[in-house]
């Protein structure tokens, strides 16, 4: 998996990502990561590569002919590749696990990081690019939202986890929060770890789980236990 990044601030990667689990991955060449400095495709004076909006408004937009130039240079160097390109904006839909696995099926990823008021509509719709969202607020620009996707995809990436099984339980698999976890000590500040977590019932700590996987989600996100609910009627 290979993830093409433009933007203004090419210095930022690999950042967080030459670190711990990602940054073996990084090692090993389970993914990698190339950047693209959108100033170099500049022609105006001062490599600028914005203006202001048309019809008046405050801050810069971003010109779709100098993006179009810089991602024209990234899919010629990945001709016939399944190819993916994403555009972090409020706007978009919002980022979600099956949206992760889903990105997870294109081998190469661009990804368009914006700044300043954003960039040209033109330039999103003519290149079919695909707007995300991290939730319900603003950033200084794209490259924050990236380090959360491509984090996010390469944990999915065979042989990047130690315990590839540690998936099937996380949160956000099957619409349900992750049960609370625990570990030594069993008795901590005069709290126990619940007693049948220890206790070698297999069979009553899966169903401990699920039911504080339920309740968990039934009180911090509505809207997922609304889904997961969903999804049992339709089941029988």
């Amino acid at each position: 998996m290979k993830f093409s990044i433009l933007t203004l601030f090419p210095e930022m990667f690999p950042g967080l990502l030459n670190h711990s689990i990602p940054g073996r991955a990084l090692k090993n060449k389970k993914f990698s990561i190339e950047t693209f400095n959108i100033r170099e495709y500049s022609h105006l004076k001062n490599n600028s590569i914005d203006g202001k909006p048309i019809g008046g408004g405050a801050g810069m937009i971003m010109r779709p002919d100098i993006l179009q130039k810089a991602l024209n240079h990234v899919l010629e160097k990945q001709k016939g590749s399944n190819i993916k390109t994403i555009y972090f904006t409020p706007k978009g839909r919002v980022l979600k696990q099956d949206i992760i696995k889903e990105v997870t099926n294109y081998d190469n990823i661009i990804i368009i990081c914006g700044r300043y008021e954003g960039i040209d509509q033109r330039f999103v719709e003519n290149n079919n690019v695909d707007e995300i969202s991290v939730g319900d607020y603003i950033l200084t620009g794209g490259e924050i939202p990236a380090f959360i996707l491509i984090d996010a995809c390469i944990r999915l990436i065979p042989e990047v986890l130690g315990n590839r099984k540690s998936l099937n339980s996380e949160s956000f698999e099957n619409t349900l929060l992750e049960y609370p976890q625990y570990t030594k000590p069993l008795d901590w500040e005069g709290n126990r770890v619940p007693k049948v977590l220890f206790s070698g019932n297999h069979v009553a700590v899966e169903k401990w789980r699920l039911t504080k996987a339920r309740e968990t989600t039934k009180k911090a996100r509505p809207d997922l236990w609304k889904l997961y609910k969903n999804k049992l009627r339709g089941k029988k």
